[in-house]
């Protein structure tokens, strides 16, 4: 028995790289009794009696796993924003930032399209850009868009790290991978095919070398779940209110109306961004009002 990793699913097939080699595999038939479904990324136990021939085991336990792109393991996730076509909304990049905290992965802000904006409006990036970093997350941000010194502050964050791309269609996604690895060639534009809206279509799911690391080819990831966790842990997922909760006068403060609350002092003396503190009460009326979800038996 040996083991190794999932770095490619395709019908029913896995192809699991262990020393230096990849193995072709079938997942053993319990899994599906237990519904259980081996996904790129996993770390698995199998045996094989040649590269072509072998059967996966046991999946190790997951760090985390995402279903769209059905990846597990990831360490990173790059929102790639566009600053404008389609127009910049620090709600949609937020909720990206949420639904990879969410995940226990960690965000990376990379901005396309600078090359459609004045120096004025550049600027105001360049603010927002040393906001989000004083948060604690890594901005690439240049003013020639997929400049050198943006590709290789990515390049030097993807080495050694499983990175999954994500953002809007139209963000640039595709264009950023082929510059980063023009190896890839990725075609531009193809997007809908990687979202996999139709039933019987074939989806391959893979992790790629790149830069050193391993990145999801999935470059029309822009969707992510809608978000399940209880209104109230919803802060804990902001890090400039996990830092600032422990100062709050009530334990289990949601940093609205309760008097003493540091989020709202920071807020006010203008240490937190206001687009911040917005996008956290619309989400937070969002999880509050949402309905639980009662999976109906087929």
């Amino acid at each position: 028995m040996a083991e190794g990793q999932i770095r490619q699913s395709l019908s029913g097939f896995y192809d699991v790289f262990s020393d230096g080699e990849m193995y072709r595999t079938r997942a053993r038939g319990n899994f599906r009794k237990k519904r259980v479904t081996p996904l790129v990324g996993d770390r698995v136990r199998f045996e094989s009696s040649s590269p072509k021939e072998g059967y996966i085991l046991e999946i190790l336990p997951r760090d985390n796993s995402l279903t769209r792109p059905p990846v597990a393991n990831i360490d990173q996730g790059v929102v790639v924003t566009a600053v404008k076509a389609p127009d910049f909304s620090t709600n949609l990049l937020d909720r990206q930032l949420i639904a990879l905290e969410v995940s226990r992965i960690q965000p990376v802000i990379y901005f396309t399209k600078t090359d459609l904006i004045d120096d004025q409006r550049y600027q105001a990036f360049e603010d927002l850009a040393a906001a989000y970093r004083r948060l604690g997350y890594a901005v690439c941000l240049t003013r020639e868009p997929f400049a050198s010194t943006g590709l290789d502050q990515l390049r030097e964050l993807l080495a050694d790290q499983e990175t999954v791309i994500m953002g809007q269609t139209g963000a640039g996604k595709s264009t950023l991978l082929n510059h980063i690895a023009p190896e890839l060639t990725l075609a531009t534009g193809e997007i809908s095919t990687a979202l996999n809206r139709g039933r019987h279509t074939t989806r391959k799911v893979s992790l790629m070398p790149v830069a050193g690391g391993l990145v999801a080819d999935t470059p029309g990831f822009s969707s992510y779940d809608t978000l399940t966790i209880d209104y109230r842990e919803l802060g804990q997922y902001f890090p400039e209110f996990r830092r600032l909760a422990p100062d709050c006068r009530f334990r289990g403060c949601v940093h609205v109306n309760e008097p003493g609350c540091a989020v709202k002092a920071e807020l006010a003396a203008g240490d937190v961004l206001q687009s911040r503190y917005d996008n956290y009460l619309q989400l937070l009326t969002l999880l509050q009002n949402q309905k639980p979800v009662y999976h109906k038996k087929k």
